[in-house]
């Protein structure tokens, strides 16, 4: 766990009704110094960044890239369309002896059919017999090719130093070699599934600080939907363009929880349920939380911190627990599904808050199991939309 510290809290108070439940929400505002996984000495913090992609292009590029489409669509153009011809004679040929085909049928039928006395014809279940014939064939010609201009919007036009300038590191100057860093990435790779569109950017990442390799690791190969309709559908540049920035995005997050060392603002909402002596073990859970979160310090190696993360988790551990208490199936039980849903959401915001997202993440998709069980009001939905951005794009 990166250590976190805690310069100052604003409790802010409000509460909803749910059931017979009360659940009391504090919002807590603070600012955490994130320490990195590597720590560097003050003296030793300068970098360089150098990436490869295959995003290398200019605007001269993709025009000329569609000039050489476009010419290969004229150079293919009389080859395609003797093969539309070829395509059609065929499709005559099979035309012509399924009429034929057809023909005999009915003309057999026709003769079994004026056998019949009046009265079998009336009894007869399919009446009296029916030339269909099928369509005849029609020759496509395919469209001669007409030349547009590439949408220079959509065109992936960058180049590795632009990318590359969009990376830095907190705490850090630019233009050292204490800390090199290599991001080699991967095409955009698009892939359909089940009506939907997902995406994945493999990104491996290679850091050496002080010439040692402290990151050698590859990123981003899991596929993310992207779109909640199939490839075809949409303007797969346009995605590219934006799924690339996402990853920068990304990988700036991993560089930096890595190396940097960043002060940034944040806000947690934490929940308690009204106790009667019902809930006390969820009173001690948040008691334990709430409170050694305010006894943490902005300071670097300072050992209360390690106590207070310590107390903290007791109360962590207790939520979890209670979570094993739950009756999703009845709504008047003391442990229902209104309260395994405020603990779940305290468990999400504690970790996003805390920059612990993959245990973020891990709590919403045990969330995400039971919904068919909770049901969200309008307001938890949005909120659990939000909390779902923030994991998905740290």
């Amino acid at each position: 766990m990166n250590r976190i510290k805690l310069l100052f809290l604003i409790p802010i108070f409000y509460f909803q009704h749910s059931n017979a439940q009360r659940i009391d929400k504090e919002i807590i505002s603070f600012q955490l110094l994130k320490e990195p996984v590597f720590p560097t000495d003050l003296s030793h913090r300068t970098y360089t960044i150098t990436v490869k992609s295959p995003y290398n292009i200019t605007k001269d590029d993709v025009i000329r890239i569609s000039r050489e489409d476009f010419q290969r669509q004229v150079d293919n153009y009389q080859a395609n369309v003797d093969a539309a011809k070829i395509e059609h004679s065929e499709r005559l040929k099979d035309y012509d002896a399924e009429v034929k085909k057809l023909q005999e049928k009915y003309r057999l039928e026709s003769v079994e059919y004026s056998k019949l006395s009046a009265v079998e014809k009336i009894a007869a279940a399919n009446g009296a017999p029916v030339l269909r014939l099928p369509a005849r064939p029609v020759l496509h010609i395919p469209p001669t090719p007409v030349y547009q201009q590439p949408d220079l919007r959509d065109a992936l036009i960058v180049d590795n130093k632009i990318l590359a300038s969009q990376i830095d590191v907190s705490g850090f100057s630019k233009g050292g070699n204490d800390l090199d860093i290599i991001i080699e990435m991967e095409r955009t790779n698009f892939q359909d599934n089940q009506g939907k569109t997902f995406a994945n950017q493999p990104t491996k990442i290679t850091a050496k600080q002080n010439g040692v390799v402290k990151l050698d690791k590859t990123y981003f190969s899991d596929f993310v939907e992207i779109a909640s309709v199939p490839s075809n559908e949409i303007n797969l540049n346009a995605q590219e363009k934006r799924y690339l920035q996402r990853i920068m995005d990304r990988t700036r997050n991993v560089i930096n929880e890595n190396f940097g060392y960043a002060t940034y603002n944040s806000t947690v909402t934490l929940a308690s349920v009204k106790n009667k002596g019902d809930y006390d073990d969820l009173e001690k859970a948040y008691i334990y939380v709430t409170t050694n979160l305010k006894k943490l310090q902005a300071k670097s190696d300072y050992p209360p911190n390690k106590v207070a993360f310590e107390n903290m988790q007791k109360g962590i551990d207790l939520w979890k627990n209670a979570l094993t208490k739950i009756n999703y199936n009845d709504k008047k039980a003391l442990y229902n599904q209104k309260i395994g849903e405020y603990i779940y959401f305290n468990l999400i915001r504690l970790n996003i808050a805390l920059g612990n997202y993959q245990e973020a993440e891990k709590y919403l998709n045990e969330l995400q199991e039971h919904l068919v069980d909770i049901k969200l009001s309008y307001d938890a939905n949005l909120e659990l939309k939000k909390l779902e951005e923030k994991i998905y794009n740290n």
